[in-house]
């Protein structure tokens, strides 16, 4: 059971979590950059993660655009409750959002990925906030949903992306240390060539290859089930780790108010305290 700071975390979220700001370019290739480190007043921008840190034996599939709609995708989600999170592109998705609403109906999660895919890093705020907050608008007219996570196209951003994304309702960037590609093979943005517990999978979407996006999940499935792991929802997980990271920011500041206090306080000095 969570402890009382976490009334204090659903004010913080609807917010926009403190975390780690950055402005480090990634490859414009569909990986990820390495989530940066804190550039600046970071309070009101959302974390940037690819990793979640856990105990239980999970990663996360993430699948990113909607460009590929397999109907046989929907059934296996459904068969295997596989708690997927899809990131969707407005222009990319066109007119089949049907599909996706279907995959929603078997457990699948809804996510942003912007209006039209363009690498945000370097474009100016105004820019940005339009293509995070109208797929905002897209989704929620089509599902009913306000999400509150986001992929930038390519995994490139900035601190302007961070707060438009912030100021669209984003609490969490997600990136990823691994991604799926055409053949079925993992490749990694950093650390260890090995899939471990907490990692976010990236599974692009309309990629040329022999191999369907079932097919292709089927094969990770095997991988996941090889290393021990399973396959487990990210927005629950990540919110865990969120709650616990504004907990200990919560701590620090109370310490910190505290020691002004005391050094504020008339003759705690003089006594020696």
């Amino acid at each position: 059971m969570r402890r009382p700071a976490a009334a204090v975390l659903c004010a913080a979220l609807l917010a926009g979590c403190a975390g780690a700001a950055g402005e480090r370019p990634g490859p414009a290739d569909g990986r990820a950059q390495d989530p940066a480190r804190a550039v600046g007043d970071s309070r009101h921008l959302p974390p940037v993660v690819d990793h979640v840190p856990t105990r239980d034996p999970v990663v996360f599939l993430t699948y990113d655009d909607g460009a590929e709609r397999d109907p046989r995708f929907v059934g296996l989600v459904r068969e295997r409750r596989l708690p997927v999170s899809m990131f969707l592109t407005d222009s990319v998705v066109g007119p089949g959002y049907g599909h996706f609403a279907r995959l929603r109906a078997v457990g699948a999660s809804i996510q942003n990925h912007t209006l039209d895919h363009p690498a945000l890093r370097g474009l100016p705020y105004a820019g940005q906030r339009a293509e995070i907050c109208g797929q905002q608008h897209k989704l929620r007219s089509r599902f009913g949903i306000s999400p509150r996570l986001f992929r930038p196209p390519y995994g490139t951003y900035d601190t302007t992306t961070l707060r438009a994304a912030a100021d669209c309702g984003i609490t969490a960037v997600v990136l990823w240390r691994a991604s799926l590609d055409a053949g079925g093979e993992l490749t990694y943005t950093r650390g260890e060539p090995a899939l471990r517990a907490g990692d976010i999978v990236s599974v692009p979407s309309g990629e040329t290859g022999s191999l369907t996006l079932t097919e292709r999940t089927e094969r990770l499935l095997r991988e996941i089930g090889e290393r021990g792991l399973r396959v487990g929802r990210l927005e629950d997980h990540l919110a865990d780790h969120l709650e616990d990271h504004v907990e200990s920011r919560l701590k620090d500041r109370l310490k910190d108010r505290l020691k002004d206090r005391l050094e504020r306080t008339p003759g705690r000095r003089a006594a020696g305290n």
